[in-house]
């Protein structure tokens, strides 16, 4: 019953969003396409910014009490009244286009951007509480795909609208509130969407009541002591800034795009339709819910960060790409792949900020998202009116696009080893293995501190067993693995570039005080404390060198087991059994999955009970095929306390 109503909420939910983003996006496209209409060259551009800076400001101004309401209230009341509200709003709007009040309808745009201000933050931390930590890259998938279908669906809509009931009608085109008044019977169509998202909003589920602050400080707020103290806390968060920075490059980007490529076309082309100029750019709405359907399945119950460098280099092509097309027609394809590349990098990235958020902050999280987004969006928009102001060539700014998504794209790569591996050796094992996580609820609570250090402690089958454990996890793992492996000159490199830390039994006290160090620095360790790969599939004795080097932290122990690759090819099983779990081909499904968090007094022999009790809860829980289900059996038996 539970699932039934998860279910039912979620289509109710993606319903929401799409209303919201379907009524935000057409009042936008009527606007945008009544200056591409009466104004031209960078009168044109510099308008075309303003609208957009109108629709980024109320992001940034109401980033602490958006993030306020959403923390303290029911996101899902806060819907509903913003839905409410955006019914009144279009009211307006369509009363504006009637008696052709263009600046009244200019501004009207700022307002309906403080509703999807204060909207926004209720929005996106209602999927983490309707679908859980362990859902949130499919379910920002969803959403992200809903979301660009209401925009496409509305730059098609309502372009085409536009230009039927301009087309024969005689208006005088340089003369915006002639051309409004043309147009106002489409403010019917705003207003009906607007009356259906009140209905859906009525149908969303009430998941958790917020329990937050009593009451908002004003006065903090009104002296920026508020809004410094929330972006101090943001800052400190370093895997959800980073990530918001990231998330804030494309959308920039992106923007800038917008702005300024239907004036650049029109000069290289000559092509003038606002409908196919706008079509040929939605294709980037098409390329992001292609990218966000296959982010969401290759996240099932994870989150795939390893998708994040290869969208970031993706990006940084196309950008590269597009400044030699001399066509429509080649442009569509570059802006399809675009927008491709950039689903695959946003969506995880979009699913680790929510994760990673405290529960009591999740709101303020998302709004400095916003604040972030629409900062680096308006200075992208600043840098696009000054150079229409000055007159430079729009290729100049297109340049200067292609080199910023250059520098992101080595950014990742560089300096963020953990990504790079995780596509390396995603895109190897995915040939052979299709992984699946479980437990991810039980890293949740503690993840969100960045300020506590987790060790991760299991069983050892596999050389890949690593791998695994990083693709699983949503940060960056420093992995402790025998001296031996830094002695070899083909492996040192590697090792020190993804920061493992070197142990011996010879010289451990070191290596324990440097664990020790990362745990109380806030970081994710991984040692497998049995020492060395498993030749009998069986869980070994569990040695007491983590009991030292969690001592004198605040960290805590994660248990994990791995299941799946005892018999494979990269275990030390023996050949006869290799072949043997061989035979039918296909992927073979191995299951990490995590259990809850210990305290760092526990000890070896209670850490090894609750690894078992793991492979004894994947194994009753796990329901794949029956080849896997095969393994699991073979797996479980041979697996037994010592």
């Amino acid at each position: 019953m539970r699932e039934v109503l998860k279910v039912k909420g979620f289509i109710a939910f993606i319903w929401v969003a799409f209303i919201n983003a379907f009524v935000d996006l057409g009042h936008k496209i009527l606007i945008q396409n009544t200056l591409l209409k009466a104004y031209e060259g960078s009168e044109q551009v510099i308008l075309i910014a303003i609208v957009n800076a109108l629709i980024l400001l109320p992001f940034i101004m109401l980033f602490t009490p958006a993030g306020y309401i959403s923390d303290r209230f029911s996101k899902v009341k806060v819907m509903r009244w913003a839905a409410r509200f955006a019914v009144l709003l279009t009211l307006l709007i369509t009363f504006s286009y009637y008696m052709g009040w263009f600046y009244a309808a200019f501004g009207l745009t700022f307002v309906l951007a403080l509703q999807s201000a204060l909207y926004s933050p209720a929005k996106y931390g209602y999927i983490r509480d309707l679908l859980g930590a362990d859902n949130l890259s499919e379910g920002n998938g969803w959403v992200q795909s809903v979301t660009m279908v209401a925009i496409l669906s509305g730059i098609v809509i309502f372009s085409l609208l536009f230009e039927a009931m301009l087309s024969g009608s005689g208006v005088d085109l340089n003369n915006p509130s002639e051309l409004l008044k043309t147009f106002a019977p489409l403010g019917g169509l705003l207003i009906i969407s607007s009356l259906v998202e009140v209905y859906f909003t009525q149908k969303l589920p009430i998941v958790k009541t917020q329990d937050g602050k009593n009451k908002f400080e004003w006065k903090a707020y009104l002296t920026a002591k508020l809004v410094t103290k929330d972006i101090k806390s943001l800052f400190d968060n370093k895997p959800i800034i980073r990530a918001i920075f990231a998330i804030a490059g494309f959308w920039t980007i992106s923007q800038v795009l917008l702005a300024v490529f239907p004036s650049y076309i029109e000069t290289l082309t000559g092509e003038s339709n606002v409908f196919i100029i706008q079509a040929v750019m939605a294709l980037a709405g098409i390329g992001i819910m292609a990218g966000s359907f296959i982010s969401g399945r290759m996240s099932s119950h994870y989150i795939n960060l390893a998708l994040v460098p290869v969208g970031a280099v993706g990006v940084a092509i196309c950008l590269f790409l597009l400044l030699q097309v001399e066509t429509l027609f080649w442009a569509a394809p570059v802006f399809f792949a675009f927008g491709l590349f950039g689903a695959l990098m946003i969506i995880p990235l979009n699913a680790l900020i929510q994760f990673s958020a405290p529960k009591d902050q999740l709101g303020t999280i998302l709004a400095g998202n916003n604040l972030v987004q629409n900062i680096c969006m308006l200075t992208g928009l600043a840098l696009t009116v000054l150079f229409a102001y000055y007159r430079y060539d729009e290729k100049w700014l297109l340049t200067a696009l292609a080199i910023i998504g250059l520098v992101g794209a080595a950014q990742t790569v560089l300096t963020l080893p953990h990504l790079f591996v995780r596509a390396v050796f995603a895109g190897i094992i995915r040939r052979q293995y299709k992984l699946v996580v479980q437990g991810y609820e039980n890293i949740l609570d503690d993840q969100r501190d960045t300020t506590k250090g987790m060790l991760l402690l299991g069983n050892h089958i596999s050389w890949i067993d690593w791998a695994l454990v990083q693709l699983a996890f949503p940060r960056r793992i420093r992995f402790v693995m025998e001296r031996s492996y830094f002695e070899k000159w083909y492996l040192k490199w590697f090792l020190n570039f993804m920061g493992c830390i070197p142990i011996s039994s010879g010289s451990s006290k070191k290596s324990l005080n440097l664990i020790r160090e990362h745990l109380k620095n806030g970081q994710i360790v991984c040692l497998f404390p049995e020492g060395a790969i498993s030749y009998t599939g069986q869980l070994g004795e569990f040695k007491r060198g983590f009991e030292q080097a969690i001592q004198g932290t605040d960290a805590v122990i994660v248990p994990f087991y791995l299941r799946g690759l005892w018999g494979s090819k990269f275990s030390k099983s023996s050949s006869k059994l290799r072949e043997v779990t061989s035979r039918g081909g296909g992927r073979r499904d191995v299951i990490v999955s995590f259990g809850k968090p210990m305290s760092a007094d526990s000890l070896a022999s209670d850490v090894k009970q609750k690894v078992f009790e793991l492979s004894i809860e994947t194994w009753t829980s796990y329901t794949g095929g029956l080849q896997n289900l095969a393994y699991a059996f073979v797996d479980t038996c041979k697996t037994r306390s010592s």
